[in-house]
């Protein structure tokens, strides 16, 4: 556990990856894509649903297979390949297709994307097994920090090489050229990771019989745990700001002039700000305050929103994008730490699937965004978003870190280690008042014994008193017969000589 190659490949892994995906960044490029080729605001909300969301589908399924694995990465391979084929082909579509099919490249696109994000369903549930088993809790929050910075350095790289690319290229080809340069790139983290060295997993569940069966377990468990249900409405509601986020850049095209150097800028400082932030993170996570973590996270999101509603330019839009890198990568660190540190061994790939799954409902809150901005006003856009964020906030209060568990286990058992005490002293104080009070009675009792005593030897005295009184009394009534019969003979014997 804890090794430091695992913790190589693990942010190389991070860092290629998102010099990968941030080409195709759906707060950013991808809407531009959308609208490039005549999608409405409906399909750019849609397509970022899309990206994020398509995993939702099959996460329980996944975690119903993977329970009963011992070993997860032969697996996320096959993940891995799947992944890579579907980004390179939306690149080859959009090269072959975009100037003559418009809506037949967008379709291409849809699909490119669902896949995309379909195999992460399965992946994610791999992976963070994967994690769970190669790192200590404290280590975890390290090298996720890391991970997390450098991804932001690759982010830096990312939004450079976009600025190049649109600036260089015509569209479409310029798109064309972002996925599929992109997906070689994707490919060296896919190698990083896919040559972990992966412990057997020997505390391993049985799976059940049906998914149904599956399922009915997974809701019972999910009725049974408080803590996981503030979990999942805290991180679910935390992703509110995908209701404005894939517009705000809209929003700006409207405001302010955005070439392709412009577009890159935003990019690069959404990096910057996920990158930089990663040192608080860390910090933070490596003492165990994924809680905090979370905190702040949801509240510079809100911050970023509410700057939406007065920018006016480049370098406020900047900030904005600044802020919500920073929030992102608090959020995913703090939502991955806590339900690993949640979730018992056994029963983590449930956990992990429950919660991915759930949350993952909060990646189509662009869909909704995206309703709402068709029907009424970027106004009314921003409002709910920053309503919905608050709500994240509150609830997020209510979350626990395993470090405040520990502390209140270790009071609950000093409350009872005192309770026990003051028990034992009780019970003593109890013992030693029945003992008094028995010294007391045998006291008594040996008064009464003693005075009983007393009253049998003066009775006993007297009564020999009293039987030397009748001897006494025997030997004067015989002294006197013996003199009565004296008389008598004296008599007798005058009688005689007269």
């Amino acid at each position: 556990m804890d090794k430091f190659s695992n913790h190589v490949k693990n942010v190389l892994h991070g860092f290629f990856l998102s010099v990968g995906t941030t080409i195709a960044e759906p707060s950013t490029i991808l809407p531009l894509i959308v609208n490039y080729f005549g999608g409405s605001s409906l399909l750019v909300g849609f397509f970022a649903s899309l990206l994020r969301g398509g995993a939702i589908v099959v996460q329980l399924f996944a975690a119903f297979q993977a329970q009963s694995y011992p070993l997860m990465l032969v697996y996320l391979r096959r993940v891995f390949i799947i992944r890579f084929l579907s980004w390179f082909l939306i690149g080859v579509a959009i090269y072959y297709l975009g100037n003559d099919y418009p809506n037949l490249t967008l379709l291409c696109i849809g699909i490119g994307l669902f896949i995309f994000s379909f195999s992460a369903g399965f992946g994610a549930i791999y992976f963070k097994d994967i994690i769970a088993k190669i790192f200590s809790h404290k280590f975890r929050g390290k090298t996720m920090a890391y991970r997390q910075f450098f991804s932001g350095f690759g982010g830096l790289i990312s939004g450079a090489l976009a600025g190049i690319i649109i600036d260089s290229f015509e569209a479409p080809q310029s798109f064309a050229y972002l996925f599929i340069i992109s997906s070689f790139i994707m490919a060296f983290g896919y190698l990083a990771v896919g040559t972990i060295n992966e412990p057997i997993k020997e505390n391993v569940s049985v799976r059940e019989k049906s998914f149904n069966t599956f399922l009915s377990n997974a809701w019972k468990l999910l009725k049974s745990d408080t803590d996981l249900q503030i979990q999942l409405v805290t991180f679910l509601l935390a992703y509110g700001y995908l209701i404005a986020l894939p517009f705000i850049i809209l929003d700006a095209q409207n405001k302010i002039f955005l070439d392709g150097v412009a577009v890159g800028s935003l990019i690069t400082t959404q990096m910057v700000g996920a990158m930089l932030s990663n040192f608080l993170w860390g910090a933070l996570s490596g003492r165990g305050l994924n809680k905090l973590t979370a905190n702040i996270s949801i509240f510079l999101q809100i911050s970023a929103i509410v700057m939406a509603f007065f920018s006016t330019t480049l370098y406020e839009y900047m900030v904005i994008f600044f802020l919500i890198g920073a929030a992102i990568d608090g959020n995913r660190i703090a939502s991955g730490n806590l339900i690993l540190e949640l979730a018992p061994s056994k029963k983590r790939p449930i956990y992990v699937a429950i919660q991915m799954n759930t949350i993952s409902f909060g990646l189509f809150f662009s869909l909704f965004g995206g309703i709402i901005l068709h029907f009424f006003s970027y106004t009314i856009l921003y409002s709910s978003t920053i309503f919905v964020l608050a709500l994240a906030l509150i609830f997020s209060l209510k979350l626990k870190d395993k470090n405040q568990e520990e502390e209140h286990e270790v009071e609950t058992v000093e409350d009872k280690e005192n309770e026990v005490k003051a028990e034992l002293n009780e019970s003593e104080a109890v013992e030693a008042e029945v003992k008094k009070n028995e010294a007391e009675s045998v006291e008594v009792e040996l008064n009464e014994t003693e005075t009983e005593l007393k009253e049998i030897e003066i009775v006993e005295t007297v009564e020999t008193d009293l039987k030397e009184a009748e001897t006494v009394e025997v030997e004067l009534e015989e002294a006197e017969t013996v003199e009565t019969e004296q008389e008598q003979i004296k008599e007798k014997e005058k009688s005689q000589i007269s």
